[in-house]
């Protein structure tokens, strides 16, 4: 929470409220404080990498200035992963949804330091850039990788991914598009094989109840390289459209 007294970095200000739905969350605002380094990058980066509500419905083909495979990742973190992604997929563009700003400060940083050009990033709850930003049928891929498990039996009503969720995303990629989600709770892992088991119009890459080897594009994480140290699994799903 902001003393009232302080004032605000551009940066907290930039697109809110961050959310426009009501009801429960998937996620916790955990703000935390930007670093320099990222706050530079913000103040630099945000007018031309960032996107926000009061854009509306986009084109993709004039906001990257072109017609490219076109993926979404929801929940970036940090933003290494995704600037990996880009840099290692430049004839792709890439957008990034991520509701705590020094991830979004930290990947404009990596933006600037990789000279990328098919980044751009949004600042705001997932669920209205679903419904209020992106058409129908425009998404090539969507990722969700390692989202907050909420691992408590009470709260599983609050993890993203959910039937509803599902069939949103659903009608945002085109037939053939993939969804890839991923996680290292096996709790998790099980639920989203249930939910996309039974999801409507998406189909098993790997048969059905299988879980998938980690495709080459997905970058792994520290954390994810501290979690398999330690005897951690992780399971990817990777599903596509089918109607």
């Amino acid at each position: 929470m902001t003393d009232k007294n302080e004032p605000q970095d551009k940066a907290e200000v930039a697109d809110s409220p961050v959310t426009t739905r009501r009801g429960v969350r998937s996620f916790v605002l955990r703000q935390g404080r930007m670093t320099d380094g990222q706050k530079k990058a913000f103040d630099r980066g945000w007018a031309k990498y960032g996107l926000s509500r009061e854009d509306g419905m986009i084109d993709p083909r004039v906001v990257f200035g072109r017609d490219a495979m076109l993926n979404l990742e929801i929940g970036f973190g940090m933003g290494k992963s995704l600037a990996d992604m880009a840099e290692a997929a430049p004839e792709q563009d890439f957008i990034g949804v991520e509701v705590h700003l020094p991830g979004v400060g930290a990947l404009l940083k990596e933006i600037e330091e990789r000279g990328l050009e098919n980044v751009r990033i949004y600042n705001i709850d997932a669920n209205d850039v679903i419904d209020l930003c992106l058409p129908d049928a425009c998404l090539d891929r969507v990722m969700v990788f390692f989202p907050d498990p909420w691992p408590k039996k009470k709260h599983h009503k609050r993890r993203l991914v959910q039937p509803e969720f599902v069939q949103r995303i659903r009608h945002k990629l085109r037939v053939g598009g993939i969804l890839h989600l991923a996680t290292d709770w096996e709790n998790y892992a099980e639920h989203m094989m249930e939910v996309m088991g039974e999801a409507e119009g998406f189909a098993n890459s790997q048969g059905v109840g299988e879980y998938s080897p980690r495709p080459d594009d997905r970058p792994i994480t520290k954390f994810e390289k501290r979690g398999e140290r330690l005897g951690h699994g992780v399971w990817d799903l990777v599903f596509h459209r089918t109607n």
